[in-house]
């Protein structure tokens, strides 16, 4: 077999090659605010995007705040800078990247050949200061309903929507500005952007060839869990914009059937949704199981459920939902909800109206229709859980098309 040396003499290269080629060697900056240990779907996004460039051998490295007791343990370089908790907003820290000193002189040795910012924030001013300095490409992706954090976190409309021109100034800077389905332009439009959006997929690292039922008996039997009991499932943070009194206040109206519900990650509404738990007599079949970093962990949760409970219509294109239906877990979505973009109700996943009274009717009728289940399953596994080795590939095309336009131009 020839070695690739011979190959390179002999004028023949690999696409992996090629593209190697092409960066000529320089990084591909990751940037965002949130990373492991915080377990959002943005966190997992940047953690996949470095995973996959890596193993397509392209230089990459990630860079985002630091975050205290966590030791990062990852294939690719990190470069973190000091950063503190935000007030209320428990993992979640704001940097400051500016004043580390020696976070800085690390990051200005880097060459780069394109810099990816997945929010708006330090890391993403940080990546767009780097792109000006250095004259390469600025991609900005677009994942989340930013006026609905900043309004419930300074209660005040005025200076929410100072804060949101601020973002649109943002994406309006970038070379290109992403989104990750095609319902999530109507939210960057309303807020006041003009330009140009292109739609790339989220993707999940629980896409196997593999058949998904000896998994799901297996973490049945972990989590002891009996044959005919049916389990519920939320992944996410804790928070009130997720629509997570809907659930409990839904699970209160079918208590006289056999169910289990696990509430799986943390955030700011934690004990209060306990304590509604506790007010509506629910302590002993709705179960928190706190935040869990290992993604076995939660992929044994996912392969359990039997139906996943996301009424959020704060998300755009939740990871979550990709994950469970990887596995096969069908999702209950609220009619009209950007989550819901690619669901058709009792083909790859269920619709139920912004009330408790139509969720409970909906998880009534599906306890006792498990086949109804099982293939709504199947489909959402074969129409929305496109693996993370997939999207990168899209990726990379993307990231060189750009930097020929730029060096074009």
């Amino acid at each position: 077999m020839p070695d690739e040396n011979s190959l390179l003499k002999e004028g023949f290269k690999t696409k992996a090659m090629k593209t190697i080629d092409y960066f000529n060697l320089k990084t591909i900056g990751i940037f965002n605010d949130s990373f492991p240990p915080i377990m959002d779907g943005v966190a997992l996004t940047v953690d996949n995007y470095a995973y996959w460039l890596k193993k397509h051998k392209l230089p990459v490295c990630v860079v985002t705040p630091k975050s205290s007791e966590y030791t990062d343990e990852k294939s690719y370089p990190i470069y973190r800078y000091n950063s503190f908790p935000i007030p209320g907003r428990k993992p979640y820290r704001f940097g400051f990247p500016e004043f580390d000193f020696t976070f800085k002189s690390a990051l200005n040795k880097i060459p780069f050949a394109l810099v990816h910012a997945h929010c708006p924030f330090s890391s993403g001013l940080l990546a767009r200061r780097i792109a000006r300095s250095q004259k390469v490409p600025f991609v900005a992706t677009f994942h989340s309903k930013y006026r609905d954090d900043f309004e419930r976190s300074v209660h005040n409309k005025c200076i929410s929507n100072f804060m949101v021109k601020h973002i649109v100034k943002f994406y309006e800077s970038a070379d290109e500005v992403w989104i990750p389905q095609a319902s999530v332009e109507e939210t960057i439009r309303e807020y006041g952007y003009k330009g140009k959006v292109v739609v790339v997929d989220n993707g999940n690292d629980f896409s196997s060839f593999k058949p998904i039922e000896p998994v799901k008996i297996k973490s049945r039997r972990e989590l002891k869990i009996g044959d005919h009991e049916t389990v519920f499932l939320f992944v996410g943070q804790h928070i009130w914009e997720k629509n997570p009194r809907l659930i409990i206040e839904a699970l209160a109206l079918v208590n006289d059937l056999a169910f289990r519900m696990y509430f799986v990650g943390t955030g700011y509404a934690v004990d209060d949704l306990k304590q509604l738990v506790k007010d509506l007599n629910l302590t002993s079949k709705v179960h928190f199981v706190g935040s869990l970093t290992e993604r076995d962990e939660i992929k044994k949760y996912y392969a359990a459920a039997d139906l996943f409970l996301f009424p959020s219509i704060y998300d755009n294109a939740p990871l979550v939902v990709r994950e469970a239906a990887a596995l096969e877990t069908p999702t209950i979505f609220v009619t009209g909800s950007s989550s819901a973009e690619k669901i058709i109700d009792n083909f790859n996943g269920f619709l139920s109206d912004n009330s408790p009274e139509s969720f409970a009717g909906k998880l009534r009728e599906l306890i006792t229709s498990p086949d109804k289940i099982r293939m709504a399953g199947q489909n959402a596994s074969k129409t929305i859980a496109r693996s993370w080795k997939s999207v990168t590939e899209e990726v990379i095309d993307r990231y060189e098309n750009l930097m020929k336009r730029t060096w074009t131009n």
